[in-house]
């Protein structure tokens, strides 16, 4: 009587230990990381750091070319967020985003809640009248006993209130804000940054508005992105790429497609 036990065959016993090995060094293929997202605060009212394209409906500027560079730089993907100003360091603190990337000055008061990475660029602010006023201001002391518009948690207010030559100082949530305030004569004069503020009065020939040339800031400042305090791997990364795009001259070419330099 016939057998129906099967007797493997060389042939096949070489079959199964092939086998075999395709399936073990499938289970220890190395998965490749994906590469991390981190979510961008930035500014839509801040041209030309950062603002909102009406167009596209995404935030883009010097400050969002920045951060995309670096981010091809250390391996890494962007989602920017629209946010305003006021809001931006609290979205960091409470993990809402990942970096701030916009026209915020690194100060001692701000780094007491936030850790900013290497500075980006430097500014100070600027003054903006209407096109009627002819006079030449050069501090804020030949602004004396007028009123005047700051926007709110920039670095420009405590120092502009501690003068004490103002009427009145009035807090904005937006340059464009005091823009409005002062064409229609609300304000005497408004403060803003001064890249910001020369950008927008540069592009707008219907504007009734001047930037004021002879006046020298009184407050300058240093831009740098910041993380939630003891990011410290994320910290090191963007000053990495900071380091990268200011050594191939690739920040400069930001700076210049936007006016800046």
């Amino acid at each position: 009587m016939r057998s129906n036990r099967f007797i493997p065959t060389r042939r096949t016993l070489l079959g199964f230990g092939a086998a075999a090995l395709v399936t073990a060094s499938m289970a220890f293929t190395p998965v490749q990381a994906q590469s991390p997202t981190y979510k961008v605060g930035s500014t839509p009212t801040g041209v030309p750091f950062t603002f909102l394209n009406v167009k596209t409906k995404n935030i883009q500027g010097v400050m969002v070319d920045v951060i995309n560079t670096i981010g091809e730089k250390e391996g890494f993907s962007t989602d920017v967020q629209a946010t305003q100003w006021s809001a931006l360091i609290p979205s960091l603190t409470k993990d809402k985003i990942d970096i701030i990337s916009a026209a915020m000055y690194a100060t001692p008061e701000r780094a007491k809640v936030v850790d900013f990475t290497d500075t980006v660029y430097s500014y100070g602010e600027g003054l903006f009248v209407t096109k009627e006023d002819i006079s030449a201001y050069k501090t804020p002391q030949d602004l004396k006993g007028k009123t005047v518009g700051i926007q709110v948690g920039t670095a420009y207010v405590k120092p502009m209130k501690a003068l004490d030559v103002f009427k009145e100082i009035k807090i904005y949530d937006s340059i464009a804000d005091i823009m409005r305030d002062v064409e229609l004569g609300r304000l005497d004069a408004g403060f803003g940054d001064l890249p910001i503020v020369g950008y927008q009065l540069s592009r707008d020939e219907k504007s009734k508005l001047r930037l004021v040339k002879t006046y020298e800031s009184q407050v300058v400042g240093h831009i740098a992105m910041s993380v939630k305090p003891g990011n410290d791997a994320l910290l090191a990364k963007l000053n990495s790429g900071i380091a990268k795009i200011k050594s191939s001259g690739e920040l400069d070419k930001i700076l210049v497609k936007w006016g800046l330099k």
